[in-house]
């Protein structure tokens, strides 16, 4: 996620006519930078969001090997039904559990949405902003799965694995509060924000199911440990909201 920081602005040595600055509407301007434009009577402008799309580059034609099930090597002009891509033109069923666990990422994905959504219409941008950290970290995890790709270690909320620990371990220490047993009394947000912390959960157990040999190794590791980050950092933004960390925390 990007970060534009007063220390950014003052580098930037705008110029004295200067009137508005814009920014994508995915940066994230701290409270210091905001003052350092309102100082100066420069209104701070978010660009619209412009619809993303996906492509897809279509298969060159072979023939019966159009496609290839990635199992047996069977060969098909065309694909059948009960299949689908596990990479290039390579099938495997739509059970199979690397494709379980893509369907993971995807409902993680469409409900860390709908929260972001919800939050929005709350004002609450703070939330919106980490939510929208958790769901680039989860496109990262099924960019680097679907493309087979090593993962690095990804910093979420601005964290380092060590911070991650260190702050969802002791939540006293930076929130003020005990850890919570989740409650329906904590209200709707909070009983949502759990929900998606028990999602990232299931997640990692697909994860393990999908990558994990009959021996027991552990094919994608990276993949395992950034899902465990990120089931911290939402445990996180879910104790930052009852801890009001949010403004209008626990309504």
């Amino acid at each position: 996620m990007k970060i534009l920081t007063e220390t950014m602005l003052r580098a930037a040595t705008l110029a004295d006519s200067t009137t508005e600055y814009r920014v994508e509407p995915d940066v994230f301007v701290t409270p210091l930078a905001k003052e350092y434009l309102r100082d100066r009577g420069i209104s701070l402008v978010i660009m619209e969001r412009q619809p993303a799309v996906m492509t897809r580059t279509p298969l060159p034609g072979h023939g019966q090997r159009t496609y290839i099930d990635a199992q047996t090597g069977a060969g098909y002009g065309e694909k059948p039904e009960h299949m689908t891509h596990l990479r290039g033109n390579l099938l495997v069923p739509k059970t199979h559990p690397r494709i379980a666990f893509r369907g993971q990422l995807d409902s993680l994905q469409a409900e860390i949405i709908c929260l972001q959504a919800e939050a929005c219409d709350r004002k609450q941008e703070k939330l919106v902003t980490d939510l929208g950290d958790i769901l680039y970290g989860v496109r990262c995890i099924l960019g680097a799965e679907v493309k087979e790709e090593p993962l690095e270690p990804m910093k979420i909320l601005g964290m380092t694995d060590k911070e991650l620990r260190e702050n969802s371990h002791n939540v006293k220490k930076y929130l003020g509060i005990d850890h919570p047993i989740p409650d329906y009394t904590m209200g709707r947000m909070a009983a949502e924000l759990n929900r998606l912390r028990a999602r990232v959960r299931e997640a990692e157990l697909s994860a393990a199911r999908a990558f994990m040999t009959a021996e027991g190794v552990v094919e994608r590791p990276d993949i395992i440990r950034n899902l465990n980050r990120l089931s911290s950092g939402v445990y996180i933004v879910f104790c930052r909201w009852l801890a009001g960390y949010y403004e209008g925390g626990r309504k």
